[in-house]
């Protein structure tokens, strides 16, 4: 599985953006998808996911009511709505297929930077 994220961008503090996270090679819809992000000196943080029907959620505290993840299998597409941005959301996110126990498949990050 190819997964390209993109949607990524400089935006203000208290704007949005929307990540896209695209799959190609194989079908999304059989893999629980999540959204990580890193910042430099920090480990990547899992901070978003969702069960292959969509029919489950997860989130980290740090996004919880902020952020919301979607999919569309039709489209093997996931997405990660974000709001209400602020500067320590400035991260590199990335996408990932669980396989197994673990996200196996991963795609190429996509910079996020807000600024105050």
């Amino acid at each position: 599985v190819q997964l390209q994220a993109c949607g990524g961008g400089l935006v203000q503090a208290g704007g949005y953006l929307r990540l896209s996270c695209a799959a190609s090679g194989r079908t999304l819809s059989t893999y629980r998808m999540g959204w990580f992000r890193q910042t430099p000196g920090l480990e990547r943080e899992l901070i978003a996911s969702i069960s292959a029907s969509g029919d489950s959620k997860y989130y980290a505290d740090s996004v919880k009511g902020q952020f919301t993840i979607s999919r569309d299998n039709a489209k093997n597409t996931v997405y990660l709505q974000m709001n209400v941005l602020k500067p320590e959301d400035t991260a590199v996110y990335y996408c990932a297929a669980q396989t197994g126990k673990g996200f196996g498949y991963w795609g190429q990050g996509t910079l996020v930077t807000v600024s105050s």
